[in-house]
């Protein structure tokens, strides 16, 4: 028997791409490995299953994944649906009862007549198209090698080395100087890309002395994490000595304090994130240490005192393809057409976001097939966020949650920070709405299609 689509895997990604393709009308096979096999991150044979944490975040629109979240469920999202059917009390924060909320989207899959589920591992791609591949972070080793012959070895990664980010108007400018190591760039733009935040000799000492002694997150025993020489977490090396990381991510050499005339002792550098200069990240200080420790410590760099972190360092296991090199904007391979790539595989990270790319790819994937060309969400939304991520050029891509930082920022007046995100929300939902009205092709939401499944 043939099928409109096939999909690879059944976490949120997977799942949310399927019931929306099977929704509209489209038959879908959909391959999972459960009951088969289990990833060692998983301890269900339900599918959708939350294997970290009950949590999808906090509600508020003033957060990104609050943002997000009631776009999706504008969208017609069946996992923020489901989600909210079984959410037990969590203050600001949208927690699901989890074993229920498995339960429920596996019914939603099972009953549905238009998915027919296949188990058992996937260890080639099948020549099927449209293909969606949705297999997470832990893609087993076999599928995982036939993905880097698709899109080239060096554009899988098998480890994540993700180093925090923080507000750019959270930054204490006083403190801080513009500079980039030895003056390079070509331009004024280039040379602001960085701050720099610098040590003298016993602050450095007592920072690199508490990094040393924080709080670590335990590997995972699925994880078997072997770190590279070049992406270190910066506890490790501050564990390897007291001068280690001056002469690593905060060696001040080619740096000059316009301030004092003098290069500092040491030096954290921040890059610009984003072009609109909204956000910074900590270049080097990818972290196994808890949020907590991080926030703690990372509040006593010179300039980061009052920091707002929109992201915080991670090292760990997670099989993720460089999009920005090999997908298009509508997380197609360029290379391979009707192969696409939804979820965590791709770089994003969390469970909200990873189910959102689920169901942008179902909509890119409907439309192709109804013949249209893909229209995607405004780049205002947070929805539009998730595209930016996955096709901004980035010479060191690692995976994201979804952050302000990856919406156009509000520019009309100046507002405190809270009101200034609110703005953006309330821009992100209005211009999503006028999308979804000037939409023709009954593709988006729940809402049976016009005139017939096709």
């Amino acid at each position: 028997m043939s099928y409109d689509v096939t999909i690879i895997g059944a976490g949120l990604a997977g799942t949310e791409a399927a019931l929306q393709l099977a929704h509209a009308g489209f038959s879908v096979r959909l391959l999972e490995q459960k009951p088969v096999r289990r990833t060692p991150a998983q301890s269900s044979d339900s599918l959708c299953e939350l294997v970290c944490s009950n949590s999808f975040r906090g509600a508020a629109l003033s957060n990104a994944v609050g943002l997000l979240k009631e776009e999706m469920r504008r969208l017609g999202s069946f996992v923020m649906a489901t989600a909210e059917a079984v959410r037990v009390p969590a203050g600001g924060a949208l927690a699901v009862d989890r074993e229920l909320f498995s339960e429920r989207m596996t019914a939603l899959l099972r009953e549905h007549p238009n998915v027919h589920i296949e188990a058992g591992e996937v260890t080639e791609l099948p020549s099927e198209r449209p293909l969606i591949v949705a297999t997470g972070p832990l893609t087993g080793d076999a599928l995982a090698s036939q993905i880097a012959d698709r899109v080239g070895r060096d554009s899988l990664a098998y480890y994540d080395a993700i180093a925090p980010i923080v507000a750019a108007d959270s930054i204490d400018r006083d403190k801080v100087f513009e500079a980039s190591r030895w003056d390079k760039g070509e331009s004024d733009e280039d040379k602001s890309a960085y701050l720099n935040c610098p040590f003298d000799k016993e602050p450095y000492l007592a920072f690199v002395r508490a990094i040393a002694l924080a709080q670590k997150v335990e590997a995972k025993p699925f994880e078997d994490v072997r770190y590279f020489e070049g992406c270190l977490p910066v506890e490790v090396m501050a564990e390897r000595g007291e001068k280690t990381l001056a002469f690593g991510p905060m060696k001040p050499v080619g740096l000059v304090d316009p301030r004092s005339g003098r290069r500092p002792y040491a030096v954290v550098q921040l890059r610009k994130e984003d072009a609109a200069g909204t956000a910074y990240n900590l270049v080097g200080f990818q972290s196994r240490m808890t949020w907590s420790e991080q926030a703690r410590i990372f509040r006593t760099i010179p300039g980061l005192e009052q920091a707002e972190f929109l992201r915080y360092g991670a090292v760990h296991r997670n099989t993720f393809i460089n999009a920005p090199r090999v997908l298009d904007a509508t997380f197609q391979l360029r290379s391979d057409p009707g192969l696409y790539f939804a979820g965590q595989i791709t770089g994003t990270e969390g469970y909200v976001e990873s189910a959102a790319g689920g169901w942008l790819v179902a909509q890119f994937v409907m439309q192709r097939l109804r013949g249209l060309e893909p229209v995607a969400p405004p780049a205002t939304t947070a929805h539009g966020g998730l595209i930016t991520q996955i096709t901004r050029a980035n010479d060191d891509y690692q995976p994201s949650n979804i952050t302000f930082a990856l919406i156009p920022p509000w520019t009309e007046g100046r507002l405190q920070k809270r009101a200034r995100y609110e703005k953006i929300a309330e821009r992100a939902l209005s211009e999503l709405e006028t999308w979804l009205q000037e939409r023709s092709d009954g593709v988006v939401g729940q809402q049976p299609l016009a005139g017939g499944n096709r």
